[in-house]
């Protein structure tokens, strides 16, 4: 099987991605073969987005907040393989439902919370998770439950910030520090912030270097 430390950034991430599943529940789970990184973050933080200029099609995750289409773990991988049997791709995305919908009715969020959960727990291929952070907001509470059900599944995760172009540039240094300080005593983040725009493409090639790194060691 190929992995990812086979290829180099600009053909992982310069060829064309496709959409292969929605998962609903695990047992629509996609075999394990290749390596995954899962990317989570409150509903608007700008996550469908983020993985649309990660991998340079507008139209491969929905930004749409169908309610359908959030509940599901949605499946990402480069164009040419079928993800199945010995045609495994190098790497997949996974972008998993948006969380924090002011509205969302309690049975909803605890279907999120136990797919999530099982998600997180018994997938022995996930590499990390990218928990995607909106820079004009912060980590609020319902982040700080997320990163506390990561802690308890320990599966590393790594903080994003996204929007950076809707602050002050000035601002974005002491954004990542405040957030730096947040994280240091949770055990399985990563010592590190990312931060990014979508909108101005920056950061991306960092996340991009991040990934890349995380599925090759």
């Amino acid at each position: 099987m190929a992995h990812p430390s086979d290829h180099d950034e600009k053909p992982l991430f310069g060829n064309p991605w496709i959409f292969i599943r929605g998962v609903p529940s695990l047992k629509f789970l996609p075999p394990e073969g290749p390596f995954e990184v899962a990317f989570a973050g409150r509903s608007n933080v700008g996550k469908s987005s983020l993985i649309n200029a990660l991998v340079g099609q507008k139209g491969l995750a929905r930004t749409s907040n169908t309610p359908g289409r959030t509940q599901e773990l949605n499946y990402f991988v480069p164009d040419g393989y079928s993800g199945e049997g010995d045609d495994l791709p190098p790497m997949a995305l996974v972008d998993m439902p948006g969380y924090g919908y002011a509205q969302a009715p309690k049975e909803q969020v605890d279907a999120w919370t136990k797919l999530v959960f099982d998600y997180l727990r018994g997938r022995a291929t996930l590499k990390r998770v990218y928990v995607l952070i909106d820079s004009r907001h912060g980590i609020k509470k319902n982040d700080e439950d997320v990163l506390t059900l990561l802690d308890k599944a320990a599966v590393s995760y790594q903080i994003v910030l996204t929007k950076t172009d809707k602050i002050k540039e000035a601002g974005v240094p002491r954004l990542i520090a405040e957030t730096m300080e947040k994280i240091k005593k949770r055990p399985a983040a990563y010592p590190a912030v990312i931060a990014t725009s979508s909108e101005k493409g920056k950061g991306l090639d960092d996340l991009r270097a991040a990934i890349l790194q995380t599925v090759s060691v």
